[in-house]
């Protein structure tokens, strides 16, 4: 299979306008497919953005006419109920014709929290999507349903704008007891690692989902930090992307920005800059990116740093570093 290249929306870095702006340009730049994230807050004070992502991307859908479109993802159990994901996922799709893909996830603290309903242990936010995913499948039937569960209930809940294809559900997860859980029940993987042994597993896993959307795909997300000068690619990625040296098991429990901040106060600028690849060799890129193709991963999707760079970045960077990651990767 092909791998495929992405562009994030990263709505923690950039405003909804400028968000709707650069998903143009990634277009433009022929980008395959553009993932966005779903906060409430930022990771850190210095990326200062938060928008509705759902909002961000009813534009993005009329503004863009090829790439696909998905979350990266949306935790459907504690700020948003799962019948209300099922209904705006069905409409998303009919606004980009087909073109959007729900991925969904186990939450963080730092976007959840914001409704005051607490932090679940992990096993209990697993167990909570578990439900949602099945509440989404449930619903996307068309059918008039009421549902009751452990976490969840639904009372007589019906969509009524669906589209003929129904939405495909990836699903992020970070080991096998979540493949296992998971991969039955969802049509994609999602991940940030690049694992070949998660990706085997997923492919792997007994059962398949309920309703399909062609073949699994396996979905990476990898930060870079293109700028002419080296330099300043390494002080920005530091200033606003240090937060993912904690990695996802701290990552999902710090409550606040300023959380994250006293977290990563120790974090230097050659730390960031030895896991993110930051300046203007595109071949360096391409090697931090290699290793998801190798992995079995069939999409990449890249985050550039900063909403500062990101015009010149689409501008300049990206149709070059597309035909390298493609020709690498063929």
């Amino acid at each position: 299979m092909t791998t495929r290249f992405g562009y994030t929306l990263m709505t923690e870095q950039s405003g909804p306008k400028d968000l709707v702006r650069h998903a143009v340009a990634a277009e433009r730049a022929r980008f395959d497919f553009e993932v966005a994230s779903d906060h409430y807050f930022p990771w850190l004070a210095a990326q200062g953005h938060a928008p509705y992502a759902w909002s961000v991307l009813g534009a993005v859908a009329q503004a863009t006419e090829r790439v696909d479109l998905m979350t990266y993802v949306t935790c459907p159990t504690i700020r948003y109920h799962p019948a209300v994901v099922a209904q705006k996922a069905a409409t998303l799709a009919l606004l980009s014709d087909d073109r959007f893909t729900l991925g969904l996830g186990a939450g963080e603290n730092l976007n959840e929290h914001v409704v005051g309903q607490g932090w679940p242990s992990v096993d209990a936010r697993q167990d909570m999507l578990v439900e949602a995913i099945e509440i989404i499948r449930a619903l996307h039937t068309g059918d008039l349903v009421t549902w009751e569960g452990d976490y969840f209930r639904v009372d007589s809940a019906r969509i009524w704008d669906l589209p003929e294809t129904p939405v495909g559900i990836g699903v992020a997860v970070g080991g096998e007891k979540a493949v296992q859980r998971f991969a039955p029940l969802s049509d994609h993987l999602v991940a940030t690692e690049p694992s070949a042994d998660l990706v085997s597993a997923w492919n792997g896993t007994d059962g398949a989902p309920t309703i399909g959307s062609g073949p699994a795909r396996a979905v990476g997300q990898i930060p870079i930090c293109w700028d002419p000068d080296r330099d300043a690619a390494v002080a920005r990625a530091h200033e606003q992307f240090r937060w993912f040296a904690g990695g996802w098991s701290v990552n999902a429990d710090l409550p606040t920005t300023a959380g994250f901040a006293g977290a990563t106060q120790f974090v230097r600028p050659e730390d960031v800059a030895d896991n993110i690849p930051c300046g203007p060799d595109l071949d360096a890129i391409v090697e931090a990116v290699k290793p998801f193709w190798e992995a079995g991963f069939t999409d990449v999707a890249l985050v550039q740093v900063g909403d500062s760079s990101l015009d010149a970045f689409l501008a300049e960077a990206a149709e070059p570093l597309l035909e390298k990651l493609r020709a690498a990767s063929s």
